[in-house]
């Protein structure tokens, strides 16, 4: 890759003689690029490794906290400066949660203050929200050339003791060696399944019940459908057994639908999470909800993609790393959707261990496989609460959105308490406390241990 200073892509100059630390980066996602640019900010020499053939995420859109923009920012500025070019802010100070049930009229829906549940200050939430394709092909536009290999599916690894390199095995019969491995390989991740065991329960995911639909259609339709105001706004629609999520994107040219309903069924296959669904399927599951909802349905295309929901909340990962292998976003703790937060913890994630193994490359390259597994439980040791409390928590509030958790039921002001202190938890975050105590975790096992 050459001078360090040419291939990172905002970084800090290196004049340490002691050679780069060598990552090797499973999944090309959202995090798995996200994490990339950070460790090429410190210096570190990174190879992502992506089982696709290109990129292909999906058009729908993505939102990110104040939290995990702070946590952009100190990863790698350029990645926060991205997210500023493709993202958009509220422009609305409240967020507000209707009934999208009840209201029997039009004007009801638009006018009425009776069909709104709750709202909260935009400030706390300060979501930016954006279209994921766009996100991610502009922070992959910022790595260096040849950092990216795609059709690359991991099989095997090897983290062999006494061994300077964890040696990775790919399905087209290649291999690559690396010193230390990071899975960001999503929900059905192949580093999870061999760092667990393929028999353990945590390596596969759960359905959680619940379908999604995701569109976008033309700002106009949305504008008629709700009104401009609540176009305008990022706002949830709640009922029974579904919900609505819609928010304007890409500067207001388009309005970002995502739908929610309970599904009593199993899912018919765990390793496929797409199904084929038309817009009749959506329109019969709500045809007793409001006009304007109806209304905002028929704006979706006949052919849909409906989303089987998975998550780890029913088996929970018991850790996220193994010698000098781990796990990192949506491979650690896939969440459903319904906090919006889920990638928000990966870019946790992903500082964390930005932090930890600046510190393993500041050190002699004799000491680095043992201060690498030290960092690597700590890294998991301080991330493993509070991000599998969010998955819980999103599913919680799937529930408390579609009126089926039994202490809310479709009480505005218990869902607005509900949600309040379980959003506080997200936004109200400490991340100096969460680095510091990493290193102090990272000292305290570096001192014990023996690899």
């Amino acid at each position: 890759m050459g001078d360090i200073r040419q291939n990172d892509p905002g970084g800090r100059e290196q004049d340490s003689p002691k050679p780069r630390l060598d990552v090797a980066i499973v999944g090309g996602g959202i995090i798995g690029i996200i994490t990339a640019l950070g460790f090429l900010h410190r210096g570190m020499h990174v190879v992502i490794y992506e089982r696709a053939a290109k990129f292909q995420e999906i058009g729908a859109a993505i939102a990110f906290t104040g939290v995990a923009r702070e946590c952009m920012q100190r990863l790698n500025p350029r990645v926060l400066e991205v997210l500023g070019q493709v993202g958009q802010k509220s422009p609305q100070e409240r967020v507000r949660y209707w009934d999208g049930f009840h209201p029997r009229t039009k004007q009801s829906a638009e006018q009425e203050e009776s069909s709104l549940l709750f709202d909260v200050p935009e400030r706390d939430l300060a979501f930016w929200a954006c279209l994921r394709s766009h996100f991610l092909g502009r922070m992959a536009d910022q790595l260096p050339k040849g950092t990216i290999q795609f059709g690359k599916q991991l099989v095997n690894y090897t983290d062999a003791d006494g061994s300077n390199k964890v040696v990775l095995r790919f399905a087209d019969g290649r291999t690559a060696a690396a010193d230390v491995v990071i899975g960001c390989d999503g929900i059905h991740s192949v580093t999870r399944k061999l760092l667990l065991g393929k028999e353990h329960l945590a390596s596969n995911p759960s359905y959680t019940h619940k379908t999604v639909f995701r569109a976008l259609v033309p700002f106009p339709g949305a504008i008629a459908a709700l009104g401009a105001d609540k176009a305008s706004d990022y706002c949830l629609h709640l009922g029974p057994d579904a919900h609505m999520i819609s928010f304007p994107v890409n500067n207001g040219a388009m309005y970002s639908i995502f739908l929610a309903n309970h599904d009593p069924q199993q899912w018919p296959d765990p390793y496929t999470m797409t199904a084929t669904s038309t817009r009749q399927e959506v329109s019969s599951a709500l045809q007793s909800w409001g006009p304007h909802v109806a209304e905002i349905i028929g704006l979706l295309p006949e052919k849909l993609i409906k989303y089987g929901v998975f998550d780890m909340a029913d088996n929970p990962a018991p850790t996220y790393a193994s010698g000098r292998v781990c796990v990192a976003g949506d491979a650690a703790h896939a969440s459903s959707p319904f906090h919006g937060a889920g990638a928000c913890m990966g870019v946790e994630d992903s500082l964390v261990l930005a932090e930890l193994l600046e510190h393993v490359q500041s050190l002699p390259a004799s000491s680095r496989p043992r201060s690498l597994v030290a960092a690597l439980q700590a890294f998991s040791a301080v991330r493993i609460e509070r991000s599998q409390w969010l998955v819980q928590s999103s599913r919680d509030m799937g529930d408390i959105y579609e009126w089926r958790y039994p202490d809310t039921g479709e009480d505005g002001a218990k869902c607005k308490a509900e949600f309040e202190w379980r959003a506080r938890k997200i936004w109200d975050f400490d991340v100096d406390a969460m680095v510091a105590e990493s290193k102090k975790e990272y000292e305290k096992l570096a001192a014990s241990t023996v690899y």
